[in-house]
């Protein structure tokens, strides 16, 4: 979903209850500007599908990687595990977050459909349901009547209408494919992470005993700043969301970690 930045400006005053940087955020000039601007930031419909598929990717890489560790089989089978899980995984969540994108718009095309076929041939069933609609939310019989009437001078408009308010439904402007891809690549991009320094160990003569603290502290840090990442979408506190998804990380990799090394210590 595009987000302008006069509403990301209006949700900082919010948090800070700043009224004058409220009012600036709804200056009816800055307002103008940004509704020109609508369509000008067409990637950012795309944050929520890389910030999601980027947390799944770390936290699922990270947990094979603590489990394999904890359970002292070697770096070629957490490097196999590791990287079938990544693409795996990740060409998965891709597909699923297509599919599932692609299904949604599917429902909304028919409903449209079926929404403009009764607006052309039962108009006037049309309106007495918008009229009941807004009755039912508080509006005067008054002023019911005279939203209909503004809604259903233009067919667009009214379709729109009947589709939000009886049944829900907002357009998603997103394209399955960008949605798919961009779950894809996020997961595989953070995924990789925790996988970095096993990479790194025959290139950089690092020992192997060594690679699992610095795949903790570089997973540490991307779980943290995927977590204030995710602001973009929830609109929450940067350091308190980076914190709760490093909590969440530790906790998966702290129980992955121990079901390897119990499994690992009893399999003979």
């Amino acid at each position: 979903m595009w987000i302008s930045r006069r509403l990301e400006e209006a949700r900082r005053a919010f948090r800070r209850r700043d009224r004058e940087g409220a009012a600036a955020a709804h200056d009816p000039g800055r307002m103008a500007a940004s509704a020109e601007e609508r369509h000008g930031g067409a990637a950012s419909q795309y944050v929520g599908d890389m910030v999601y598929g980027g947390l799944d990717g770390i936290l699922t890489s990270f947990a094979v990687v603590s489990g394999v560790a904890g359970a002292a089989l070697g770096t070629r089978v957490l490097l196999v595990l590791g990287l079938s899980n990544l693409f795996a995984d990740g060409f998965a969540m891709g597909i699923g977050a297509l599919l599932s994108l692609k299904s949604e718009k599917e429902y909304y095309d028919r409903e449209l459909r079926r929404e403009t076929w009764e607006m052309e041939h039962y108009p006037d069933g049309e309106r007495r349901e918008l009229l009941e609609i807004y009755r039912r939310k508080g509006y005067s019989e008054e002023d019911a009547q005279g939203i209909v009437g503004i809604q259903t001078r233009d067919k667009g408009r009214w379709v729109e209408a009947m589709m939000v308010e009886e049944l829900g439904l907002i357009r998603d402007e997103r394209r399955p494919l960008w949605a798919g891809l961009a779950t894809f690549l996020s997961f595989a991009a953070a995924g990789a992470l925790p996988l970095l320094f096993y990479l790194a160990v025959p290139l950089l003569g690092l020992r192997g005993s060594v690679a699992f603290p610095l795949c903790v502290g570089l997973t540490a840090v991307g779980l943290f700043a995927l977590g204030a990442a995710k602001v973009r979408v929830t609109g929450m506190n940067p350091l308190r969301s980076g914190l709760e998804m490093l909590a969440v990380g530790g906790l998966a990799a702290g129980v992955a970690y121990g079901v390897g090394a119990l499994l690992g210590g009893s399999g003979g």
